[in-house]
C-alpha cells in the first residue's frame, strides 16, 4: 500500500503561479510513473502531467508550456509548478502512482483561479 498526500493548493489570481507537492508514504522499489490529474466540477478527471523514474515527462495539451512536473531523485516527492494560471485551471488536483501492479491516488488538493 502506498499513500499519497498532496499539498499546495489554494486561491490564486489569473496569471499567477502555484506549486503543488505530492509525497509518498514510503519509498517504492522499481520503476513507476507519478502523475497529476485534475477534475473540475461536473467534468471527468483529466491527465495533467507525469514523470517516470526514468525521467520521461509528459503533459496534457492544455498545460504544455505553463506547467512543469519534477521530483526528487527517488520520486518520493513530486512537484507540479503551475504558471500563467487561467480560470479554466480551477479543479481538484490529484496525485497518482502507477505501474502494472499498483495504481494509487491521493485525496486531492483544490486549486481555484479567480480574481
Amino acid at each position: 500500500q502506498v499513500q499519497l498526500v498532496e499539498s499546495g493548493g489554494g486561491l490564486v489570481q489569473p496569471g499567477g503561479s502555484l506549486r503543488l507537492s505530492c509525497a509518498t508514504s514510503r519509498t517504492i522499489v522499481g520503476g513507476y510513473v507519478m502523475g497529476w490529474y485534475r477534475q473540475a466540477p461536473g467534468k471527468q478527471r483529466d491527465f495533467v502531467a507525469s514523470v517516470s523514474t526514468g525521467g520521461t515527462t509528459k503533459y496534457g495539451d492544455s498545460v504544455k508550456g505553463r506547467f512543469t512536473i519534477s521530483g526528487d531523485n527517488a520520486l518520493n516527492t513530486v512537484y507540479l509548478q503551475m504558471d500563467s494560471l487561467k480560470p479554466d485551471d480551477t479543479a481538484v488536483y490529484y496525485c497518482n502512482v502507477k505501474r502494472a501492479d499498483m495504481d494509487y491516488w491521493g485525496k486531492g488538493t483544490l486549486v481555484t483561479v479567480s480574481s
